[in-house]
């Protein structure tokens, strides 16, 4: 084995997943960094500001019903047709939809432009995971996944900075749409061209798997027998349905978040629509910091290092968003962004373990993205919640009402993590496959 040259091209395959899925960003946050401008231009046209924020969080929620959809059936897809064909196609869907939705004058067109969006982007994440099984060793599992995983933290965190910058400069939130499927087409162009599927296209052995994978010896094999094969033993696995659970609550945190920081910060810490869009990266920006920190941590930590980090991470956001939700009128704005950062950092990295690393320690190469979809999908059904239910939720009780939801959902969440970590504890050490 050349170790420099596998060492160069594993270097490109996270490079290329991690522009491939900032590009999905692109399309997928531009709709929350423009949605104070969405909103104004309804008003304009006849609908008052609650009304408007309420049809506008429905979409929110009939999008993230369609991405949990995408992720529950065919996530699991990149399992028997390959990683590569489940990644571009998610990116390719997506260029055309954001475009769609640019060019929509009302909600119908709108509706229908992020559901469609939503659903083909359900693709991308499984098949990102599943190639990841296919060029590296289980022992790097949360370091590897940490990496990739920054393409929807930093990566995000930039999408928002250039999208509130073209705000700033004048322009609507239609231009916004149409330079981000822009520059995710440049991104699918590379990806075409350099992703390979495996490291056995340059030459090279297949990857170890975690031996404690769900499958035994079968987690080596990349082509499941058929689909009862995938899901006989997910769905015996009691860690598997407590990380399904793991990941309702958590993606629920985040989707809110991800949704509706820009709106919080322009009505409530008083920052301008532009500055709003670029200081909502801070969320993104610190779980990013959360990822790549926890990551490291828990391939040294040992088997029971990510439930460890989880539980400790998510009981401390609970008290993060009891301290959001308990601030006082007129806090200023400092004060609201650096709580908001804190909720990232302590959420994020828990949330980024579900469907990466946690997906492949339970999948190997033979189910990975059948787990990951499966995981995800249960957490985006929770999500459904951060767009329709939290914005009624914020117009009848305040953001004091919403914040002080999640900082339950949040120590539920905790709760899920210990005994996750205990049930990892009582279990025998598993042999090397």
């Amino acid at each position: 084995m050349n170790r420099r040259r596998l060492a160069i091209w594993q270097g490109l395959t996270i490079t290329l997943l991690f522009l491939g899925y900032a590009g999905y960003y692109l399309c997928r946050s531009n709709f929350s960094v423009s949605l104070p401008l969405i909103i104004d231009e309804l008003v304009a046209h006849g609908m008052t500001p609650d009304e408007a924020k309420i049809r506008l969080g429905a979409i929110t929620s009939f999008g993230v019903l369609a991405y949990a959809i995408g992720k529950l059936f065919l996530g699991g897809l990149a399992d028997f047709l390959g990683g590569k064909r489940n990644f571009l196609t998610g990116m390719g869907g997506s260029i055309l939809f954001t475009l769609l939705f640019s060019l929509g004058g009302g909600m119908p067109i709108f509706t229908l432009a992020w559901i469609g969006n939503r659903l083909v982007q359900s693709t991308g994440w499984a098949g990102a995971v599943k190639i990841t099984s296919r060029w590296f060793s289980h022992s790097s599992y949360g370091t590897v996944m940490g990496l990739v995983s920054l393409s929807y933290l930093f990566g995000d965190a930039a999408a928002r900075q250039f999208m509130g910058a073209i705000i700033g400069h004048g322009y609507g939130w239609r231009v916004v749409f149409q330079v981000a499927a822009g520059t995710l087409f440049v991104i699918f162009v590379a990806n075409v061209l350099l992703l390979k599927e495996s490291r056995t296209e340059i030459g090279e052995s297949e990857p170890d798997v975690n031996p404690a994978n769900l499958f035994g010896a079968e987690g080596s094999d990349p082509k499941p027998a058929g689909l009862r094969d995938l899901l006989g033993p997910l769905f015996r696995s009691p860690a598997f349905w407590i990380v399904c659970s793991l990941s309702l609550g958590t993606t629920l945190v985040r989707e809110t978040f991800n949704t509706w920081t820009p709106t919080y910060f322009h009505q409530v810490a008083g920052y301008s629509e532009a500055a709003a869009a670029s200081t909502s990266s801070v969320f993104p920006f610190f779980g990013g910091v959360s990822v790549l920190l926890s990551g490291f941590l828990s391939d040294r930590m040992g088997r029971y290092g990510r439930s460890a980090i989880m539980f400790v991470s998510l009981l401390a956001s609970s008290v993060a968003l009891l301290a959001l939700g308990s601030l006082p009128a007129g806090a200023g704005r400092m004060l609201p962004t650096v709580l908001v950062g804190a909720v990232g950092f302590l959420v994020i990295g828990p949330y980024a373990y579900l469907a990466g690393a946690i997906a492949l320690d339970f999948g190997g190469k033979h189910g990975s993205a059948t787990s990951s979809g499966i995981i995800d999908g249960v957490g985006y059904l929770g999500g459904i919640l951060a767009g329709d239910t939290v914005a009624r939720i914020s117009v009848s009780f305040g953001w004091t009402g919403a914040f002080l939801a999640l900082a339950v959902i949040a120590l539920l969440s905790s709760g899920a993590a210990a005994m996750l970590l205990m049930g990892q504890r009582r279990a025998p050490v598993p042999q090397e496959v």
